[in-house]
């Protein structure tokens, strides 16, 4: 295993997922006046920071359990997470933007949009270290296992864009029960080379 290129990898992954998070919660403006009033009015953008804290603490610790898994640090696994991080990325604004407009939805579409793009990227990064454990069957039989999960969150994630136009409020459940499918990481993650039971 690539030890060293690996541990650069999580380093400078946590980094900017620490970033998009201080980002998030910068774009929360405080009110100019202690009236409940003002306070009830920032409940839209503080909801979707909520959200999206959740989320992506939630891509943090799954990204971090697959980390364990990572023999070593190729360029198709490094071109994998770059694109996953630049979507995380984007993560901040689209908070932003559906916090301001909650009831509009090309606002909750497009965070619907970016959320399902960074889907794409676990997918592209979950079959970079399935490429790696092509030897060992039962290990790369159990990411498959988990990329079938993560092809069905990006179908959700799909869903949610025109369902938006239908009801803002569909495409928030779909963002909430996506989220609490993940809540608890894979455990067997942490665990690289033994055996899927």
């Amino acid at each position: 295993m690539d030890g060293m290129g690996t541990n650069r990898l999580e380093a400078f992954s946590d980094g900017v997922i620490a970033v998009i998070i201080t980002i998030m919660v910068l774009e929360l403006k405080p009110p100019h006046d202690t009236t409940l009033t003002s306070l009830r009015s920032l409940a839209p953008e503080f909801l979707s920071y909520i959200l999206s804290f959740l989320v992506v603490a939630i891509m943090w610790v799954n990204h971090h359990h697959m980390m364990h898994s990572v023999r070593r640090a190729d360029a198709r696994l490094l071109w994998a997470n770059n694109t996953l991080l630049f979507w995380m990325s984007l993560v901040p604004f689209v908070t932003a933007y559906m916090g301001n407009n909650c009831r509009d939805p090309r606002a909750v579409a497009l965070y619907g949009v970016v959320l399902a793009l960074c889907s794409v990227s676990f997918v592209l990064l979950r079959s970079a270290i399935i490429h790696q454990h092509r030897d060992n069957p039962d290990l790369a039989r159990y990411h498959r296992r988990i990329l079938f999960k993560n092809l069905n969150s990006l179908l959700f994630y799909v869903a949610a864009v025109p369902l938006a136009f239908v009801d803002v409020r569909i495409a928030f459940f779909i963002f909430v029960f996506v989220a609490l499918s993940y809540f608890l990481p894979e455990r067997k993650l942490a665990e690289p080379e033994a055996a899927p039971q």
